[in-house]
């Protein structure tokens, strides 16, 4: 119970200047993980072979991740105070504000709440007297006129010190559970997600969620980020990170560094809880049929796939963090996570390279039977476009995207020629590549490509088709129909609208598909591979539908030998458009 004199003698700034403590701590943490993650990792990496190489990056990396959660537990610490030294505030000037109004008056306010008052002498009939205290029913009889304001003063006192109380009582339950020992094992992260959430329930009166925008633009995103300061920002990523790593316009640093968070968090919690609650509920399996025969139900099957489904999610996270720490894979740049999500089959957007300062970017949107349980197949694709599209111009920095933001279709006899999937995708797609645009640092020249394949063709053309889809650059793979018929309906400059497509006889995607997802016209329906559409026809040198980024590295001091296929999509990505390979 906070006493009086305790509230009015509150020094809140040892609470800030504890806060700005524990924020110095939460940077230079955040400093040494970029050293060891962007530097130290890098260097080692490139150097360094065999079996001692090995042991040091395994340590590094946990050295990594031990700046991280140091980083982002010292956040949560920062937060809370801060939160309980302006919080504290209101009550503390309440209570002042009675103290000066009762010393005014000549009142005594007493430890206990209690009010003492002189006797008015302005009548000669009595009066009753009472003592001042909150909640005190008026004696009936005349009272002394002073009884009231006295009383008053007492409530305001005493209701200063109970929201004071409850204030302290709330911070203090959080920040007791906050882990600062600097002991890590690995219930620390699945930890983080409970101290997240009671430091949530502590300042989330302060610190609202409601403050974060919701259905704006990324430009609108962009300007509200760039209006907050840099303790404001802090507290937002520390307390919210899922709201703040999905919203499209902010830095990619921030994003990164709220989603790795969010990943590490959800990984030992949600996806833990979600899976626990399918299993406790598993129907029966069997069911009695006609003569006798017993047959799968289908309310099992229907379970039996949302497990699998959630299984999938994990298996994917799992793969998505491998990802992560080995931020020196083979030469690429440090990876960022750029989006992250557990709903439906999971998504995730992983970045190599900032695509802030990026020259150029490419983002690859793939198509059915994507999930987060298969993003190993993007993350691939794209490390290939990068190393592709580096070796073209090494003077500039380049950044490839996988983009497994979107519920894809799973199945390409049910979901594929459905076209609801690349509709709901459309909006997120253009929020996306908006966003890119509204983050990207304003002395850097920018040019953005969209690389889309089989399915993903057609969500990126409902984009084009539904509302503004700011690239510069569009290349198809494989493409079973993308919604519109002509090139110039793609929302990109005249001639810069490429299509790949493999001899029929190995990708004929293209042949069924385009009745779902073909431009009709008369008898005809429409797919980029058609001369009617307009696209730039890249020439080819792979086979089947999935090897238009077939890639080989070299061995043994020799070159990479990547196929033309994808090195045609590397020279638009570069802009190197007078070297691209046409049919």
């Amino acid at each position: 119970m906070v006493t009086i004199d305790e509230l009015a003698k509150l020094d809140r700034s040892k609470f800030t200047k504890a806060a700005d403590a524990w924020s110095k701590v939460s940077n230079r943490a955040s400093g040494a993980m970029g050293r060891v993650e962007g530097e130290m990792l890098a260097t080692l990496d490139a150097t360094q072979k065999g079996d001692a190489a090995t042991a040091a990056l395994k340590n590094l990396r946990q050295l990594g991740k031990n700046y991280r959660y140091i980083h982002t537990e010292c956040g949560l610490i920062r937060t809370a105070l801060t939160g309980l030294a302006e919080e504290l505030e209101g009550p503390q000037n309440k209570l002042k504000q009675a103290l000066k109004d009762a010393e005014d008056l000549k009142f005594t306010v007493n430890p206990d709440g209690s009010v003492k008052y002189p006797t008015t002498e302005a009548t000669k009939v009595p009066f009753l007297q009472q003592p001042a205290r909150a909640g005190n029913v008026p004696l009936i009889g005349k009272l002394d006129p002073n009884q009231a304001k006295a009383q008053e003063i007492a409530d305001r006192v005493a209701a200063a010190v109970q929201d004071a109380t409850e204030i302290d009582g709330r911070y203090a339950k959080a920040l007791s559970k906050l882990n600062t020992n600097g002991k890590l094992d690995e219930t620390d992260w699945a930890d983080m997600a409970r101290d997240m959430k009671d430091v949530r329930t502590a300042a989330g009166k302060h610190f609202s969620e409601d403050k974060i925008p919701k259905g704006k633009s990324p430009k609108e995103n962009a300007e509200w980020w760039s209006r907050l300061s840099q303790a404001e920002k802090d507290e937002n990523v520390a307390l919210h990170p899922d709201s703040i790593g999905a919203l499209d316009g902010l830095p990619a640093a921030v994003r990164d560094q709220a989603n790795r968070v969010v990943l590490a968090t959800q990984a030992s919690t949600e996806i833990e809880q979600r899976l626990h609650d399918i299993e406790a509920r598993e129907p029966k399996k069997f069911e009695r049929r006609v003569r006798g025969e017993w047959r799968v139900s289908y309310e099992w099957k229907r379970w039996k796939e949302e497990k699998d489904t959630a299984e999938g999610v994990k298996k994917g996270m799992k793969a998505l963090q491998e990802r992560l720490d080995n931020t020196t894979l083979k030469g690429l740049p440090e990876p960022y996570l750029l989006s992250f999500d557990t709903k439906g089959h999971g998504h995730a957007v992983v970045a190599n390279g900032n695509p802030d300062h990026a020259q150029h970017t490419a983002v690859y949107v793939p198509g059915t039977g994507s999930r987060l349980e298969k993003i190993g197949d993007g993350l691939g694709r794209s490390d290939k476009l990068w190393r592709t599209s580096a070796a073209l111009a090494p003077d500039q920095k380049i950044s490839t995207i996988s983009w497994y933001g979107y519920e894809a279709p799973q199945s390409l006899g049910d979901d594929a020629p459905r076209s609801s999937y690349a509709n709901n995708a459309a909006g997120t797609v253009n929020q996306f590549f908006s966003g890119l645009r509204a983050s990207h640092a304003s002395d850097v020249h920018q040019h953005v490509t969209a690389v889309a394949h089989s399915y993903g063709t057609t969500v990126v053309g409902s984009a084009a088709r539904q509302g503004d889809l700011s690239a510069d650059d569009v290349v198809f793979a494989g493409s079973p129909g993308v919604q519109v018929g002509r090139a110039s309906e793609m929302d990109v400059p005249k001639g810069h609208v490429w299509n790949e497509h493999a001899h029929k006889d190995d990708d004929n995607v293209g042949d069924w598909g385009k009745y779902a997802h073909g431009h009709r016209e008369g008898l005809d329906f429409i797919i980029p591979d058609d001369a009617k559409f307009g696209a730039q026809q890249m020439e080819t040198d792979t086979e089947g539908h999935g090897g238009y980024w077939d890639y080989s590295e070299g061995k043994d001091g020799q070159p990479d030998k990547p196929s033309l296929s994808i090195k045609n999509q590397g020279r638009v990505i570069v802009g190197q458009y007078d070297e691209v390979k046409l049919k």
